[in-house]
Order: structure tokens, then sequence, then C-alpha cells
């Protein structure tokens, strides 16, 4: 797989910012449904660290149940967003086997992964935190805003092979979201602390922000990736 993008679908197609100087750290961060990478690259920009190289792929784009079946960007396909709404288990293990391909690209390319952090916003950010605790490979940290743990049930046991027992994870999330409430994602932060060193989980809540990003929260997630990513 050397360093052909081509073998990895989701990279061939993804926007990459890179670093200013020598790249020693990867920040991979994945888009909400309906959106594509565009408009995180340039958040990503905004708070960029110059020796990381942010990749921010593109959803696939399938019919979605929730949207009326109307094909858009979407990691998997949803049905409902509440805790007890069916889920798409072999779309979810599917797009998280998608995103392991791009951090072991990036490790055959001589990034450690535990120089890499894994990050998304609301179906992106599920899925970063569905993939990290299904992986094998040891991150430097998870970043999760306005998002939700997929297949809940199946944890912990489905987190017995995980090399992410101890890393860090910042969940961040809008106290007036009407799409994922921000209960949903309080919930999301006790259970993660079941799976995890609950000391390495940190849930975060920004009055008045609905679902969406803000400068406030974009500051405490640069701060967890200068943390996390120290220079080296």
């Amino acid at each position: 797989m050397c360093g052909n993008n081509m073998s990895v679908p989701l990279l061939s197609e993804a926007l990459t910012v890179p670093g200013t100087e020598k790249e020693t750290a990867v920040v991979i961060f994945l888009h909400g449904l309906g959106d594509t990478g565009h408009g995180w690259a340039d958040a990503m920009t905004s708070i960029r660290l110059p020796y990381i190289k942010y990749i921010c792929p593109h959803a696939p784009r399938i019919p979605v149940t929730l949207n009326m079946k109307m094909t858009m960007p979407s990691w998997f396909d949803l049905t409902g967003l509440s805790p007890e709404s069916p889920e798409d288990e072999a779309g979810i293990k599917r797009a998280a086997e998608n995103i392991k391909a791009i951090i072991d690209h990036e490790v055959k390319n001589g990034i450690p992964s535990n120089r890499i952090i894994l990050g998304g916003f609301s179906q992106g950010g599920a899925l970063s935190l569905y993939t990290a605790l299904t992986s094998q490979q040891q991150l430097a940290g998870v970043v999760g805003l306005s998002c939700w743990l997929p297949l809940h049930k199946t944890f912990p046991q489905a987190a017995s092979g995980s090399g992410n027992k101890d890393t860090p994870i910042l969940q961040c999330h809008g106290e007036m979201d009407p799409m994922i409430p921000a209960q949903y994602g309080a919930m999301t932060a006790e259970k993660l602390k079941n799976i995890v060193s609950p000391q390495n989980v940190t849930f975060r809540t920004y009055p008045g922000l609905m679902h969406s990003s803000c400068p406030q929260e974009m500051s405490a997630v640069k701060e967890f990736i200068e943390k996390q990513l120290p220079r080296v």
C-alpha cells in the first residue's frame, strides 16, 4: 500500500491541509451528514499548527432513510437520531474500516498512530468515537463534537481489543442543540467512562450553541490538539 493514496478510496478525494514545516502528526476530521470536508478544512486551517497535516475526507453519497431516502454525503445510513433508533450496523462497521485504512496509510507513511488524532462533527464525530474504540491502533486522542456513540449497546464488549482504553477523548456539545440534544451527549460521555479510563473523558457544553460549532469550542479543540500532539 506504500505511499499511494489511490489504494485508500477516501484519501484520494480527501481535502488535505498540509503542514508548513516537517509534518510529525496528523489530524483526521470527519464532517457531518450532508456536508463535505470543505467546511471543516477551513475550520482546521483556522486553528492549524505548522507541524500537523489535517485530512478532511468526504463521505460517500448514499440514500439516507432519515431524509426520505434522498442521496447525500453520509458515512452510514441513519433511520433516526434517538438512542433507541435502529442503526445501520453493517454500514457503521464498513465506514469504520475505511477510516482505519486512512490511519494505516498514514502509519505506513511514517506517522506513528500515537501521533494521530481522529475527530469529527455530528455523524462524523459518532464515527470517530466508534472507530477509535474498535481500533487496535493506539491514537493520540479523539474529538467528538455534537455527537453520540453508534451501536452503544454493543459496548464495552465491542472495545475489548481496542488500543484506545487510555486515549484522551474531548467531547463538546451545544446546550441548545435541537438535532442531537445535549442530554444525549451527556449520556454518551457517561457511557464512554465505562469503556475507557473515566479521567480521560472530557465533556464540555456551550450555552446557546445549537447544532454547530463556535469559536470557544474550536479554541478548546486547538488546545486539546496542542496538548496531545506537542511539537517533537
